[in-house]
């Protein structure tokens, strides 16, 4: 099992902040794109209370993604870095 296979399971929130573009050549099943210069824009689609995993091409966009949704209150934000560690 991957080390997200628990929280996926549980019903995880599964957010890509990669461009449109990125997310159009291969993405996780289940995710939804929300590009990390829209993330504060799209706020509302993401539920606070439940556990949300951040992902990008390498880690970096999610990395600041992850802060971003703690400071707005997100109470379980976990970057998993590069997408494809979640197939």
């Amino acid at each position: 099992m991957g080390e997200f296979d628990h929280l996926k399971a549980a019903g995880a929130q599964l957010v890509d902040v990669r461009t449109p573009a990125e997310f159009g050549q291969g993405n996780v099943p289940g995710s939804v794109n929300i590009p990390l210069d829209q993330l504060q824009l799209r706020l509302a689609e993401i539920d606070p209370v439940r556990p949300v995993i951040v992902f990008c091409a390498s880690g970096g966009r999610s990395g600041i993604a992850k802060q971003f949704l703690e400071r707005e209150g997100c109470r379980e934000v976990h970057n998993a870095g590069a997408w494809t560690n979640l197939l």
